[in-house]
């Protein structure tokens, strides 16, 4: 295979932040964006000169009609992919699933679908070999994608026994935020544990993981407190390095004046982020504390954009163009701009450069 041909399905918040992804890639081209609405998502992508398909029949005059032009049919760009990626809302994937498998695609879903759909669900620093060459996955939530991560990290370690955490979401995507959201209150689940810490055992099974979540009246990012029983009594340095080694965690500091979501959504853009994403687990490294065998931390998740490395990575395990974990995350990390600390990451490398 020379590159990877990927389609998008959906091209709203995921989609059209998995296009730019994929276009970053030296191993894959984007095939085509196909949609059914005509607004200025569209019109922009299609300015940028994205090949654009109608998702659906009825949709393709409306498009024309607005200025787009319409490359085909959803049918057309399958045809010409080796993988697509479903970003299009909550419950109309299962439906496009059936669609998929006759064209003879494979297929990448996301966290709003079932662990069902798919049978396997996919963090890439989990379980990326039991992917390879699968005709599908399902990239797992925002949340639950963070959950894995860091959880993932103290288990790799050898220090996870346990964790109970708090997920503090927010009400909306900002783009949504005139029609969907709360003002002045907060809305606890009705489930306990809520969703994201079963859905976490989709991709590590034996996970001993219980989370609250509460929706909050703020539309930037969710945030999660968690306290964490560890295998043995550690230091605070230790479980640092534990994270430390994992990948997409990256650190700030109160002590920097990064002390709300507000303040990384702002260091995202005087970063020159695009669109001022944020694709790491922002995780606050001077307010997590030891305690014997305790541990409690505290980290960002930026909805919009965490899971995108995760998707770029599942491509490649789907085809199997890279069936190593590692190399595929090096590579997508580096051509999106990861980090390990966002203020600090140039002192890392060059303490690492100087270890002998």
């Amino acid at each position: 295979m020379d590159r990877i041909r990927v389609a998008i399905n959906g091209y709203g918040v995921i989609g059209k932040r998995v296009a730019d992804a994929v276009r970053l890639q030296d191993d894959m081209a984007l095939a085509g964006v196909a949609d059914v609405v005509n607004d200025y998502r569209l019109q922009v992508a299609a300015q940028a000169g994205l090949p654009m398909h109608a998702a659906a029949p009825q949709a393709e005059g409306p498009m024309r009609a607005a200025g787009i032009a319409i490359a085909g049919g959803l049918a057309e760009l399958l045809a010409k992919s080796d993988v697509v990626v479903d970003c299009t809302p909550k419950k109309v994937a299962a439906v496009n699933k059936g669609v998929y498998e006759a064209a003879g695609v494979k297929a990448i879903f996301h966290g709003g679908e079932s662990h069902a759909l798919t049978g396997h669900s996919f963090v890439a620093q989990a379980n990326y070999a039991s992917a390879l060459r699968r005709s599908s996955t399902r990239v797992v939530s925002c949340n639950t994608t963070s959950i894995v991560r860091t959880l993932g990290a103290l288990r790799t370690a050898g220090l996870l026994k346990r964790a109970r955490g708090t997920l503090i979401r927010r009400a909306s995507d900002p783009w949504e935020a005139h029609a969907d959201g709360i003002v002045n209150t907060l809305v606890p689940e009705k489930v306990i544990p809520s969703h994201q810490g079963p859905d976490a055992r989709t991709v590590i099974p034996d996970l001993d993981v219980v989370t609250i979540a509460v929706k909050a009246a703020h539309n930037s990012s969710h945030l999660h407190t968690w306290w964490v029983e560890l295998t043995r009594a550690t230091t605070r340095d230790e479980v640092l390095a534990a994270f430390r080694a994992a990948p997409r965690i990256a650190f700030v500091r109160s002590s920097d004046g990064i002390v709300a979501l507000n303040s990384t959504v702002e260091l995202m853009a005087d970063l020159g982020r695009p669109r001022g994403d944020m694709w790491e687990v922002a995780l606050w490294e001077d307010v997590l504390a030891v305690d014997g065998d305790q541990a409690y931390y505290t980290y960002q998740v930026f909805n919009q954009a965490i899971v995108i490395p995760e998707t770029i990575d599942a491509i490649r395990a789907l085809t199997g163009i890279e069936p190593d974990a590692a190399r595929s995350i090096a590579k997508t990390d580096a051509s999106l701009g990861l980090t390990r600390d966002f203020l600090r990451d140039h002192e890392i490398v060059r303490r690492e450069e100087q270890t002998p």
